[in-house]
């Protein structure tokens, strides 16, 4: 992954374990160098850099391997968006989406910058669907 030369980002790192963390550790080594015409940057925080990955000023950010989201419910709605399923959640200033049916949780921050957010599943659910197996699409 190529690095822009904007500040770094700081992330928390997750610690998937078993085949999330192959899942996970693939599904990075494969993302692209920019996501919504924004170049990669260089992320910190604990345990950096090998699960987590941002692009453009205010960030989109990846975090591949987080826990499932606290309000996940059964009954929460699924948006599919390029055959990959998502949680929506709004954020401060924007959406928190992560991938749910799959290995490997997934989690994309959108700014409200880069609005319509979804689009930026767009470009991300191609290695999604290649990296992170469906358990269970969306219904």
């Amino acid at each position: 992954m190529l690095t822009g030369c904007t500040a770094e980002v700081a992330l928390e790192q997750p610690a998937p374990q078993g085949a999330a963390a192959e899942v996970c550790t693939q599904l990075v080594a494969d993302l692209p160098a920019a996501v919504a015409g924004q170049t990669a940057r260089d992320v910190t925080g604990p345990a950096t850099g090998k699960l987590t990955a941002a692009w453009g000023t205010p960030p989109i950010t990846l975090r591949c391997g987080v826990a499932e989201p606290a309000a996940l419910e059964p009954t929460s709605q699924c948006f599919e968006v390029e055959g990959v399923g998502w949680f929506a959640e709004p954020a401060t200033d924007g959406y928190l989406f992560t991938t749910i049916g799959r290995t490997a949780f997934v989690e994309v921050g959108v700014p409200s910058r880069y609005a319509p957010e979804a689009d930026v599943l767009v470009e991300l659910a191609p290695l999604v669907r290649e990296h992170d197996p469906v358990l269970q699409p969306c219904v």
